[in-house]
């Protein structure tokens, strides 16, 4: 059992649970890379296709390249979608999405006016660096009998080693040798 899982009831509201259920779904996938992307294609679609009227002047965003924007966008709104549902193509629906976001500099309105282009590019990077989670699996408790003394459970545990067979009490020149070069402390 997980020290930081929440406690749930029986009587939990039911948008609670709602809000757990898809906490538990998008821990599970690449949910911000997929949102970024999905948010990266909408600008490079958008852009093009638009007209910002400012009074009575309408300025007009339209490209040649429309048709090519339309297109980088909306394969960037699929990987996105994809990174949820198939979280197995993380690898090739951010590689994608990096170079659909690189391609759309040039075609697309300087990607979005940036916008669409660095958010792409974002989610591409972390779609990339998302890794499935290992499950955590729980270290028995092992309990050790306690048959200490009472000066040895004052003391502690003790981590000096006891005197080696080889070594003897004193050191003379003789034993310094014997002992593999170690002379014996004590």
């Amino acid at each position: 059992m997980n020290a930081e899982a929440p406690v749930r009831s029986e009587g939990d509201h039911w948008l609670t649970v709602v809000r757990h259920r898809f906490r538990d779904w998008r821990g599970n996938r690449p949910f911000w890379a997929g949102l970024l992307i999905v948010f990266g294609g909408f600008p490079i679609a958008y852009f093009p296709y638009a007209d910002l009227r400012l009074g009575n002047v309408t300025l007009a965003m339209a490209t040649t390249a429309g048709a090519g924007s339309l297109i980088i966008g909306v394969l960037l709104m699929t990987l996105g979608v994809t990174l949820w549902f198939q979280q197995n193509m993380r690898v090739f629906a951010g590689v994608a999405s990096i170079l659909l976001a690189l391609v759309s500099l040039p075609v697309s309105n300087l990607g979005g006016f940036f916008i669409g282009f660095l958010f792409s590019l974002l989610g591409g990077a972390l779609a990339l660096a998302w890794v499935p989670g290992q499950p955590v699996e729980e270290d028995p408790v092992v309990e050790q009998p306690v048959s200490l003394g009472k000066a040895e459970a004052m003391a502690g545990p003790q981590d000096i080693p006891g005197p080696r067979e080889t070594e003897t009490a004193h050191a003379s020149e003789t034993t310094a040798h014997a002992d593999g070069g170690r002379n014996s402390a004590g």
